[in-house]
């Protein structure tokens, strides 16, 4: 498979399954979330991006570190667990977009990627980094988390975080690799989050 995964496969694993990857119940995604917001520290952000929000679980989790917090599926299925799930914080917004094709407006100093750049062809991964540097805030971070195991996607977790790394050109400021995942964050010049040095 090369070409990007359309919407109907995502709503077709929905109908299916409500949370066909478990993200509300497997001690792999509580593990790997932990580590998620272990990255970002206690820094707080004005406007956050989460792109492939799924049902939410994330979502919820990373919301009360974001004045305002800007989540997309392609899904509409996922989208409306979400918007239940993350009831009662108005910070929080949901749209379904397909990106690359589709990005939205303004300035975001937290862009996540958590599972979700795999699902892109490679000439899509090249787009959605020139709409991330577009949208990314002076002093922002970009943070990635892909599975490491096999999979059907067009690219595997490897193949798609060093190619919008790549990218990006954006330097690795913190990487960790487990049996099951890798994350990176990337920060821009004058970040919080840039490390020594």
């Amino acid at each position: 498979m090369s070409a990007s995964l359309p919407p109907g496969y995502f709503e077709g694993l929905y109908a299916a399954d409500p949370d066909p990857w478990k993200f509300a119940s497997s001690e792999y995604e509580r593990r790997k979330y932990a580590a998620t917001l272990a990255a970002l520290g206690s820094r707080q952000f004005t406007a956050a991006l989460e792109v492939g929000c799924s049902i939410g679980v994330l979502t919820r989790a990373l919301a009360p570190q974001c004045r305002a917090l800007l989540a997309l599926d392609v899904a509409q299925s996922a989208l409306d667990q979400a918007i239940e799930r993350c009831a009662g914080l108005p910070q929080v917004r949901f749209a379904r977009m397909q990106v690359p094709q589709a990005w939205p407006d303004g300035r975001f100093d937290l862009i996540l990627l958590s599972e979700v750049v795999y699902y892109l062809s490679e000439a899509d991964v090249d787009a959605l980094a020139a709409r991330v540097r577009g949208s990314i805030a002076a002093g922002g971070v970009v943070l990635m988390v892909h599975w490491l195991g096999p999979t059907n996607y067009p690219l595997s977790g490897d193949a798609a975080s060093e190619r919008l790394i790549a990218a990006l050109a954006l330097p690795p400021v913190h990487q960790a690799r487990e049996p099951e995942y890798r994350l990176d964050l990337l920060a821009c010049p004058g970040s919080s989050l840039s490390g020594p040095g």
